[in-house]
C-alpha cells in the first residue's frame, strides 16, 4: 500500500541512502567531490531546514520530497523505480499543500521535462548552484 508520511530526524539515514542512489542514477555531470560534499551536507543542513514528505510503498521509503515554504527544495525518487508515479504523487502532494516554485539543474534534462509536463515553465537561471559551483540553475514556477 502507497501513501505519504511526514519524515522525521529518525528517517534521514534511509533519505540520505535513497538521494545518493537516485543522484547516481540522474546526476551524471556531478562530480565524486561534488555527491561527496552534497551527501555530507544533507544531515546537518539540508534536511533540518524542509519539510520533509516520503512515499512509503508496503513499508519501504521509496522517494521523499522537500518543501519550504512555496518552493519545492528537493525530490528524489530511489533509482531502481523511477518512472513508476511516485515522483507525480509526491509532487500533487506538494501542489497541494502549496508549492508553486522549484530549481532543476540545467544538466538534469529528464527533471526538467518532468515539471514541464506537469505545468511548470523557467522563469529564470543561475549560472551556479547555491554553493557556487559550475552547475547551472534553471528557477521554475506554474
Amino acid at each position: 500500500m502507497q501513501k505519504i508520511i511526514k519524515c522525521n530526524r529518525d528517517d534521514y539515514l534511509t533519505l540520505k541512502v535513497l538521494w545518493e542512489r537516485s543522484v547516481r542514477a540522474t546526476h551524471e555531470f556531478l562530480d565524486e567531490t561534488s555527491i561527496s560534499e552534497i551527501k555530507e551536507a544533507l544531515m546537518p543542513e539540508y534536511f533540518p531546514n524542509v519539510d520533509l514528505y516520503a512515499v512509503s510503498d508496503n513499508d519501504f521509503l521509496v522517494g521523499f520530497i522537500g518543501l519550504h515554504e512555496d518552493m519545492i527544495e528537493m525530490l528524489f525518487i530511489d533509482s531502481d523505480i523511477r518512472g513508476k508515479g511516485y515522483g507525480s504523487m509526491l509532487l500533487e502532494f506538494a501542489k497541494q499543500k502549496g508549492a508553486t516554485r522549484v530549481d532543476v539543474n540545467e544538466q538534469n534534462p529528464l527533471a526538467l521535462a518532468f515539471y514541464k509536463s506537469k505545468g511548470f515553465r523557467v522563469t529564470g537561471r543561475d549560472e551556479t548552484d547555491d554553493a557556487g559551483r559550475p552547475f547551472p540553475i534553471l528557477h521554475l514556477s506554474l
